[in-house]
């Protein structure tokens, strides 16, 4: 008997070759011999197609599982700079910026749109020019403060842009001439906390999260409130800081199906409510293995129906992002604590294919 080994695919397999040793072979020999070797043959057969039957369970299907993997690449802010980061965790584009960003933007024609200051916003080309920028100044009659948590380009080449302390909607054209002016309804003012994100939606109107009055509202054109939600504590204490628990929403997405997904802020969880105000879906607190909710703040709902989550103030133990599907899977996981910090509140996944609402 011989032992050999045979190498497919990186994996060895053991062969066993059966020698039959005598002195002069006779009739009987040979023909013992032969079927040896048909058996021989067989076996080899056999292990050969044994090795491509198991391949898969072995090294080949690592890699292919790997090029299945979720990865995307991702546009944040964090640690004073905007910056692309590849799905291998490479910095691909950056550039300096002041203070948080609360919104950001990738735009359709690869241009960047984001915030260089509390209330300036700027239009970058990937080659670093600054091709467009508005900033928010105090309106007629009022000399507080101004602060701008979002915007948004339109289809029509404005930019509308939400302004904490005016307590307004702006839409403003390519010469930063103001075009419409909706006012906003805030309880709570506060030139910091009227607002966070704001979405124009599909029907013209405007959903709009107000972080101080911890409500999120849609407003037509004119100003009227629409539809509203409000959140509430959830059966729990209110608790102070950034890994506290209240009601301060962040963002807030329109679906195709007409109800709103709710990014909670310190609320702590993600809703899913119906125009009449029925929470149909959500994710709590503690409710995904592995990751604790803190600020939620991004909210992205790609084109299979995963939804992106932005976890601010989370911790290095969690991701600063991270995808789940509908049936409260996690898919994808963001945690690049080298580029950014603790408080990625504005973000986007790139290179996804199809409608992104967000």
């Amino acid at each position: 008997m011989h032992v050999c080994d045979f190498v497919t695919d990186d994996r060895v397999v053991w062969v066993i070759s059966l020698r039959a040793r005598t002195r002069k072979p006779t009739a009987r020999t040979r023909r013992r011999r032969r079927s040896y070797r048909t058996g021989e043959v067989s076996m080899l057969r056999f292990l050969l197609l044994l090795t491509l039957a198991v391949s898969p369970l072995f090294g080949p299907a690592r890699a292919a599982v790997a090029a299945d993997a979720v990865r995307h690449r991702v546009l944040a802010n964090d640690k004073g700079r905007i910056a692309i980061v590849s799905a291998e965790g490479k910095v691909e584009w950056e550039v300096p910026t002041r203070g948080t960003a609360h919104d950001i933007a990738l735009l359709p024609n690869g241009n960047l749109l984001f915030p260089i200051g509390a209330r300036t916003i700027v239009e970058m080309t990937p080659d670093k020019k600054e091709v467009w920028r508005y900033e928010s100044k105090p309106k007629e009659g009022y000399t507080g403060g101004v602060e701008v948590h979002a915007f948004q380009r339109l289809s029509d080449g404005r930019t509308m842009i939400a302004e904490s302390g005016n307590r307004r909607i702006i839409e403003v054209d390519r010469d930063g001439k103001i075009v419409r002016e909706v006012p906003l309804t805030v309880n709570k003012p506060d030139a910091h906390r009227d607002t966070r994100l704001a979405r124009k939606l599909d029907n013209g109107n405007y959903l709009v999260c107000h972080e101080g009055d911890g409500t999120v509202r849609e407003y037509d054109g004119a100003g009227k409130v629409v539809w509203s939600y409000a959140l509430d504590l959830n059966g729990q204490p209110r608790t102070p800081g950034h890994d506290g628990h209240g009601t301060e929403v962040f963002g807030a997405i329109r679906l195709t199906n007409g109800n709103t997904m709710i990014a909670g802020g310190n609320n702590n969880r993600i809703l899913e409510v119906t125009p009449a105000g029925k929470v149909v879906w959500s994710i709590e607190r503690d409710e995904l293995p592995g990751i604790r909710l803190f600020w939620v703040t991004t909210l992205q709902m790609l084109p299979n129906g995963n939804l992106i989550v932005g976890n601010t103030h989370a911790g290095p133990d969690n991701p600063q992002l991270f995808e789940v599907t509908r049936d409260k899977k996690v898919v994808w996981t963001f945690k690049n604590w080298d580029t950014f910090g603790n408080d990625v509140a504005a973000a986007q996944v790139l290179d996804v294919k199809g409608r992104v609402i967000r």
